[in-house]
């Protein structure tokens, strides 16, 4: 039992950097539909895009649901799509590493709240640290920029929670197929006005489709697997990969430079990943030979 939880451990901080790396790659690949549609317009079609390909692998029996199952379902996909639509509000109005700084509140106030060890905190607060020096904020801040940045924030906090609650109310990812559909319909005004356009340059609905495959499909699924094997405290911890897999593929792919204070960060944010996951194999640890003793 010991061995099992401990490899969930493992098993589950791999899935959180697997998610990030997808989501994050799908980011590089999107950008050439920021020049033809709105951002708004860009998430909506990739909820579409993912819905229908979720649904399609899936087939949830939803003549079988049960209204714990429903709730759950609409719950993630209302969370996701005020988080995806208040972030892309944000960096239209503020610097994107400012933007992600201020969202990455929500994750850290889950990881602050679920877990009160001192260690933990510690991780918490290491992570924070990390995504301060990653996103390096200054000014051009505006009012309502700050605000969608908090708004992104709350509902990546829900997002953790709701996530959390799917993957126990529903087996296999039908739950999250429903939840993605959700977040479509829920952001279908946003995408209407683009239909014409997309009609018109078949190529970026490929493009889209394969950034709903990545971020969507691949790395929505490989995040719901890790909550199914970790605390959502542990996994708000291990969020704070994001940006540190953002900077690493933003050098890769598209040759962006990285100052001291960037490297500085991505240690610190993978200090924490690291103190997380060996803090999740203690806790299984003891928690087993507490239950071997009883």
């Amino acid at each position: 039992m010991s061995s099992t939880r401990s490899r969930d451990a493992v098993v589950g901080a791999a899935l959180i950097v697997a998610s990030a790396t997808s989501i994050q790659w799908s980011a590089a690949i999107v950008e050439p539909a920021f020049r033809v549609f709105s951002p708004n317009a860009v998430s909506a079609w990739r909820f579409f895009f993912g819905a229908l390909v979720l649904l399609a692998l899936t087939r949830p029996p939803l003549h079988r649901w049960h209204k714990e199952q429903w709730r759950s379902a609409i719950a993630l996909g209302l969370a996701v799509a005020f988080m995806n639509q208040c972030f892309f509000q944000s960096i239209a109005r503020i610097p994107l590493g400012a933007a992600v700084t201020i969202e990455f509140l929500g994750p850290l106030t889950v990881a602050v709240v679920g877990q009160r060890s001192r260690r933990h905190l510690a991780f918490a607060g290491l992570a924070a640290v990390g995504v301060v020096f990653l996103g390096h904020p200054g000014g051009h801040l505006t009012t309502f920029g700050v605000l969608f940045g908090l708004g992104s924030g709350l509902g990546w906090a829900g997002y953790i929670f709701a996530n959390k609650r799917v993957g126990v109310a529903a087996p296999g990812f039908g739950g999250l197929a429903v939840s993605m559909a959700v977040a479509a319909v829920a952001t279908t005004p946003f995408s209407m006005s683009s239909v014409a356009t997309l009609s018109a340059h078949p190529w970026l609905g490929g493009r889209l489709l394969l950034v709903a495959c990545m971020s969507i499909v691949f790395g929505f699924a490989l995040e719901l697997q890790a909550l199914r094997r970790l605390h959502a405290a542990s996994v708000a911890v291990l969020m704070a990969v994001d940006p540190a897999i953002a900077f690493v593929l933003g050098f890769l792919v598209l040759g962006q430079r990285a100052g001291g204070w960037d490297l500085v960060g991505l240690l610190c944010v993978v200090a924490a990943g690291v103190g997380v996951t060996i803090d999740q194999h203690g806790d299984n640890a003891s928690t087993a030979a507490k239950a071997s003793t009883n």
